[in-house]
């Protein structure tokens, strides 16, 4: 058990209201306010934005790059490239971003060519910017396909279950990864609220797990806390956790053989993600010939009964 004072990084004060700390995508659930653009580093957002955002902003970024070239082409003269006359405006510069996109590109199909010395000079430049451009995409690309990832499964929910002649809480991870994770290693805080003199705090505790850290996990992990006389736990009731507002906070790290780098798994359940007096379904089997079968979708199942 922690000291009073102990504080993992997510502070002590608490206000009239209390939301999760870790969200169910393993973020914290802070945001961020009062920073400048000095403060936003680029490759660091790219990398972390969900793929369809990210794919929308190279897609953004490269419209936006022909349309700010074909502005320019324009403006020197339409006349200036050959085969871009056309007789509406709108023609024209559609013609320009045609052009421009191909010039980004280095496609280069021919149809329309530039004539004047300020056009080329233009297009040499918008070909070194989309050499350089493409060059940083697919940097992008390739730091976000090769990244690993811990893809943990967690349960849906956290049991006390029965537990050699006593109780336990429990929950339940998977690797939903191809990919081997090696010596894991699991970590257990209780965060509640309690009353402080005349005001209102947070309290971190942590919770001894029977077992800290496997070798390897090809198959589930069911990570236990004993809820004995020491456990921060023993006597507590449901309706004295939700009192409490009480949370678990998880961090599990291990080392992704693939890459041979380590990864991290937030997560975290409230109190009103805990069930009493039950215990989780097998996930895995043995086959007839022999071989264990894991079933990733009864990571959550519990036993009946």
């Amino acid at each position: 058990m922690e000291n009073s004072n102990f504080d993992p990084g997510l502070t002590q004060q608490y206000g009239d209201k209390l939301r999760r700390v870790i969200r169910k995508d393993g973020e914290f659930n802070v945001r961020r306010q009062g920073g400048t653009w000095r403060d936003i580093h680029p490759y660091v957002f790219l990398m972390n934005q969900p793929w369809p955002i990210f794919l929308g902003e190279i897609f953004a970024g490269f419209v936006t790059a022909n349309l700010l070239f074909a502005v320019v082409y324009y403006a020197i003269g339409i006349d200036s490239l050959r085969g871009a006359e056309a007789p509406t405006a709108i023609g024209r510069f559609l013609n320009a971003f045609f052009f421009s996109s191909q010039t980004f590109t280095t496609v280069g199909y021919g149809t329309i060519v530039p004539l004047s010395a300020t056009a080329n000079l233009l297009a040499s430049f918008e070909a070194m910017v989309g050499l350089m451009s493409f060059a940083v995409a697919t940097g992008f690309l390739v730091g976000r396909v090769t990244r690993p990832s811990a893809r943990i499964g967690f349960s849906d929910t956290m049991l006390v279950a029965p537990y050699h002649g006593g109780t336990s809480l429990q929950f339940r991870i998977v690797n939903r990864s191809v990919s081997n994770l090696m010596e894991l290693e699991a970590r257990m805080l209780l965060m509640t609220v309690e009353k402080v003199g005349e005001r209102l705090e947070r309290k971190y505790a942590g919770l001894a797990l029977e077992r800290d850290r496997v070798l390897f996990m090809p198959l589930t992990w069911t990570i236990v806390h004993p809820i004995d006389s020491q456990s921060p736990l023993n006597g507590m009731t449901a309706a004295a956790l939700a009192q409490m507002q009480a949370e678990v906070l998880i961090l599990v790290k291990g080392v992704d053989d693939s890459f041979s780098q380590t990864v991290h798994a937030r997560y975290s359940y409230r109190f009103d993600e805990i069930v009493w007096n039950a215990r989780f379904a097998p996930a895995f089997d043995v086959d007839a010939d022999g071989d264990l079968r894991l079933e990733l979708n009864k990571v959550s199942k519990l036993a009946a009964g």
